[in-house]
């Protein structure tokens, strides 16, 4: 099984394909992985490795290790696109989320005012409103939308949540009022021997029409580029996803590829 964790809080710099030299954020444990979703293709690997021994970090200590690392490449003169929230698992799980967003806005203010703050999100917990607002608040809003297909939507992503509801999620997607990059992963493959793609007709249709609904400020449209834990997995060419990001920018929107 494929499992690639972040074992700091604070990661890199890397260079993101998506969003540039890249701070990463992992407000999840650093010995195990802690998600609402169960993904065929995270590179963290399937949640069935467990959440490990260390669990979540305290605000302070993201805090202090945050400033620790911003102050040090600030006075080392480097260059910072983007302070990201990613690494092993959903970020909004973390309690103090919000209260974490506040810190690093202040801190990426004080050290890196031109820097972006990202937050790489599966949408499971924008109903809560502590959440919502730190969303609300950050530069870069990305949240997932791989499918609209219930059957699909459980091949794919594998939420925890036995209830959990795809057009619901995009009800409260439209509550961000555009202030929101709907992030898509399109695939093929295979899992629990079922076919997965959701490049064909009846997966892009829905999900041109839940752009629409949500009216999101862009839309990312992007391939597996690591290895993923389901090893049957194909990526989608460069050419696909570009005609794949052509119907969705006739109606209006911005689309960037990452092939």
């Amino acid at each position: 099984m494929q499992t690639v964790l972040f074992h700091e809080i604070i990661f890199g710099p890397i260079h993101s394909r998506r969003l540039g030299i890249s701070l990463g954020v992992n407000l999840l444990p650093v010995d195990g992985k802690l998600c609402s979703f169960d993904c065929v293709y995270c590179e963290c690997g399937y949640n069935a490795q467990g959440v490990g021994k260390s669990g979540l970090p305290s605000s302070d200590r993201v805090e202090e290790e945050l400033k620790s690392r911003l102050q040090s490449m600030h006075e080392a003169g480097e260059k910072l696109d983007v302070i990201t929230f990613a690494g092993n698992g959903e970020p909004t799980l973390h309690p103090e989320f919000e209260k974490i967003i506040d810190t690093t806005l202040y801190l990426r203010d004080h050290y890196y005012p031109e820097a972006k703050i990202s937050v790489l999100s599966n949408a499971t917990r924008i109903y809560d409103e502590s959440v919502f607002r730190a969303l609300n608040r950050v530069d870069n809003n990305i949240l997932k939308l791989d499918s609209l297909r219930p059957e699909t939507v459980v091949l794919i992503d594998n939420p925890n949540d036995p209830h959990f509801d795809v057009n619901k999620v995009v009800d409260n997607l439209k509550r961000f009022s555009g202030n929101v990059i709907i992030q898509t992963m399109f695939l093929r493959g295979w899992h629990d021997g079922k076919r997965i793609d959701n490049t064909v007709e009846e997966e892009l249709k829905p999900w041109l029409e839940a752009l629409q609904r949500v009216s999101p400020r862009s839309v990312m449209v992007y391939t597996i580029d690591r290895k993923t834990p389901e090893e049957s997995l194909e990526k989608v060419s460069r050419e696909e996803l570009e005609q794949i990001a052509d119907r969705a920018r006739a109606l209006g929107f911005e689309v960037s590829v990452s092939a």
